[in-house]
């Protein structure tokens, strides 16, 4: 008999204080880590670091909002038309209570964030493009958090499996399964390495490279991993791809676009230090 990982971690940190969760403290981290990557980005661009926090405010802003929107109208629509108030991160009845948010679409992240961008690009005056390759490597930090904080919340499983390293996510069931969480974790920390790596060499304009390779490459990696974990919602069962997968399909060819257009030109240079 195969000893596989037996997989109890509560998903609150000091039970039963339901504020503190390993899911919160993950995404936390996350973003401090994105954070000092783009403090060391600006700093060696010599570009105001007042800047940044401005940048950091309104994609964080862009990407909570987009993410959990994006949940709403991709998996549970009908649902939220349902039950409006449960958008929000709070529950009134019986009693007061912060439960937080209960669905994010990564999907719906980054198109928030861009939203967001377009705002900055405007307020800041910074190249669009050049905040997309340096932010790709940032959300893939995040991401990698982000992922670790699913693992430790048992969702988003993988499908039974009777590999070595299956987890048993004892709070869901008893079958060994594959851990996807952690699986796509250790993919985007890979991905943001790699981005990074390249991103130091000296003298480089990237004009939406950077993003194009990271972009294609986390969502690829998301749409073959998606054959290895469960479905989210019921109506995916009836689906060839489901909806993760079919959402996926349009960034990567967005991704490959950026890399096939890319060029040397100076669209990748900010074009101020752009102050409050």
């Amino acid at each position: 008999m195969m000893a596989f990982i037996n997989w109890t971690i509560d998903p609150l940190i000091f039970p039963p204080f339901e504020l503190l969760r390993w899911y919160g403290l993950c995404w936390t981290i996350g973003v401090l880590v994105a954070y000092q990557f783009m403090t060391v980005a600006f700093k060696r661009e010599s570009i105001s670091l007042r800047t940044l926090d401005g940048l950091a405010f309104y994609v964080l802003i862009g990407a909570i909002l987009g993410a959990r929107l994006g949940h709403i109208l991709f998996y549970d629509p009908q649902y939220y038309w349902q039950n409006p108030l449960e958008v929000l991160p709070i529950v009134i009845e019986p009693e007061f209570e912060f439960v937080g948010f209960a669905g994010l679409a990564s999907h719906g992240g980054v198109l928030g964030s861009l939203l967001a961008l377009w705002f900055v690009q405007r307020k800041y005056k910074l190249k669009f493009i050049w905040m997309l390759d340096r932010l790709v490597i940032a959300g893939a930090l995040l991401g990698g958090f982000i992922r670790l904080g699913n693992l430790l919340n048992s969702e988003i499983i993988g499908i039974p499996t009777q590999v070595p390293w299956a987890f048993i996510f004892s709070i869901v069931d008893a079958s060994p399964r594959h851990p996807a969480q952690l699986y796509e974790a250790l993919g985007y920390f890979l991905i943001a390495t790699v981005l990074y790596r390249i991103w130091l060499r000296p003298q480089t304009n990237w004009s939406g490279f950077l993003f194009g390779v990271g972009v294609a490459a986390i969502f690829s990696m998301r749409f073959l991993l998606e054959f290895l974990k469960e479905n989210q919602v019921g109506f995916e069962d009836g689906l060839l791809l489901n909806m993760g997968q079919l959402l996926s399909i349009p960034l990567i060819i967005t991704g490959l676009l950026f890399v096939f257009l890319s060029n040397r030109s100076n669209m990748n240079e900010p074009t101020g230090h752009g102050n409050f």
